[in-house]
């Protein structure tokens, strides 16, 4: 870090680490860190969590399965306070959604530098200074906006078996101007307009939250990291490192939490006629 921030300085210093390592796909850019990330992190939820599901027993849970009990009555009791349908699939992706958010988040309590040393210790070091790697895939918009895509298209078919194609249509129509005759054919273009707007607003609010929040944090610890390159500085810095750390696991905790309930929320919200 010292010897990235001396000769380059701290701009250098910090687009070096807010650059992704990019591999083409398709005649695109494709954020290869982002993904590999989050798709082991996601892999360690489910071989967590199912262990422990088909270890579960009647006696006495051991401190794992107490853990995961927790964790998975807490969220069922957050969707039983929200959702008033069938929760048996609900809660599945509110728990899949609250802790996979979590994991990506909690990667940005890790050392700003962890990629580099060890690009560094199995590449070398000059391989180090020309390959990029972003461990915080929350921090990259591409990931949450992904994730608000996949709710949204989950929103649909919530909003298509509660209410069909013809109820689920007829709302769009219909709402939140309601009208009766002649007035129910004027406002129908003005309903659908409106309701286009607010369904497209959902996954939009869900991605620039989450992503906003996490950027703003890495980008903190970024920051703080180049006080550590002088030594000067080195105590400030190690005493705002430890107080900003311990601050970003409420945020880590909170950002997870909030896009969990926000889904549920908006889950209702799909199931529900107007």
């Amino acid at each position: 870090m010292s010897e990235q921030t001396s000769s380059g300085g701290l701009n250098e210093y910090i687009g070096h680490h807010l650059s992704h390592n990019i591999t083409e796909v398709m005649g695109r850019q494709f954020h290869f860190d982002s993904w590999i990330v989050a798709l082991v992190l996601g892999l360690v939820f489910v071989f967590w969590f199912g262990l422990y599901a088909r270890k579960a027993s009647a006696g006495v849970p051991s401190k794992g399965q107490a853990f995961v009990e927790m964790v998975l009555e807490f969220i069922d009791g957050q969707v039983k306070d929200t959702f008033n349908g069938d929760r048996r699939s609900v809660t599945p992706l509110a728990l899949t959604i609250f802790m996979w958010v979590v994991f990506m988040n909690a990667m940005d309590l890790l050392p700003v530098d962890l990629p580099g040393i060890l690009i560094q210790a199995i590449a070398g070091k000059e391989a180090a200074q020309h390959i990029a790697f972003r461990i915080v895939p929350t921090a990259d918009l591409n990931t949450t906006a992904a994730l608000s895509v996949s709710v949204f298209f989950i929103l649909i078919a919530h909003g298509l078996a509660a209410k069909g194609l013809g109820g689920f249509t007829r709302d769009f129509a219909t709402a939140p101007f309601h009208a009766h005759g002649v007035g129910a054919f004027i406002l129908a273009p003005v309903n659908i307009v409106m309701n286009i707007i607010e369904w497209a607003v959902k996954p939009l609010s869900l991605a620039m939250r989450l992503f906003g929040n996490m950027y703003g944090g890495e980008l903190v610890f970024m920051l703080i990291a180049g006080l550590l390159a002088n030594w000067y500085a080195f105590l400030p810095g190690v005493i705002a490192n430890a107080a900003w750390g311990i601050f970003h696991i409420l945020i880590v905790l909170l950002q997870a939490f909030i896009f969990m309930i926000l889904t549920v929320v908006y889950i209702a919200g799909a199931r529900e006629s107007h």
